[in-house]
């Protein structure tokens, strides 16, 4: 009876105050965007993920927290539309190859390119260094320093270290994305 009666009541929480959220995933091909969504919202890591043509979206629960992911496709081709499906988000995500240090100018460019937008502005960043588990990946402080990160102005930032096959630090990603559910 006590199941029953925590159920009844997480659901009733549930019912009447949930929060959702928008937060679009961006990045350039091959960062891991997909792959990150997938292990957020509880399903295993693939390593055989297939490149996302113009947008995914993913449904992850956290608490009473329902976060609607936007997982954008990193190839040139859609990077245009990035810009749109930002807009009146709770918050960007910017996925990086910790490990493609070659691929760190183009970032950079993309990044602040996106930040540049007028119709962002404000709109809360979390840059993720992706695939940190891996050999010769850049540090946080590293892509700190590479993307230029200290220069963007009016508006919050953090920085962070991941690895969505071995699910390093997503707790605090997901404690991150749920603490701007509200903004």
């Amino acid at each position: 009876m006590a199941g029953l009666f925590t159920w009844l009541w997480d659901w009733l929480l549930w019912v009447f105050w949930a929060t959702e959220m928008d937060v679009t995933i961006v990045g350039l091909q091959n960062a891991g965007k997909t792959s990150l969504v997938r292990v957020l919202a509880g399903n295993d890591f693939a390593s055989d993920s297939l490149p996302t043509v113009a947008f995914n979206k993913k449904e992850v629960k956290k608490g009473h927290v329902s976060i609607k992911c936007w997982d954008l496709g990193g190839q040139p081709r859609f990077r245009s539309m990035w810009e749109r499906y930002c807009r009146d988000v709770n918050a960007i995500v910017f996925v990086v190859d910790a490990s493609d240090k070659d691929a760190i100018p183009v970032v950079k460019e993309e990044l602040h390119a996106l930040l540049d937008k007028e119709t962002l502005e404000g709109i809360p960043l979390l840059i993720l260094g992706n695939k940190s588990d891996l050999a010769n990946k850049l540090t946080v402080d590293e892509l700190i320093d590479q993307l230029d990160l200290k220069t963007v102005l009016h508006r919050e930032i953090s920085c962070y270290g991941v690895s969505a096959k071995e699910e390093t630090n997503l707790e605090a990603v997901l404690q991150w994305l749920v603490a701007r559910s509200g903004k």
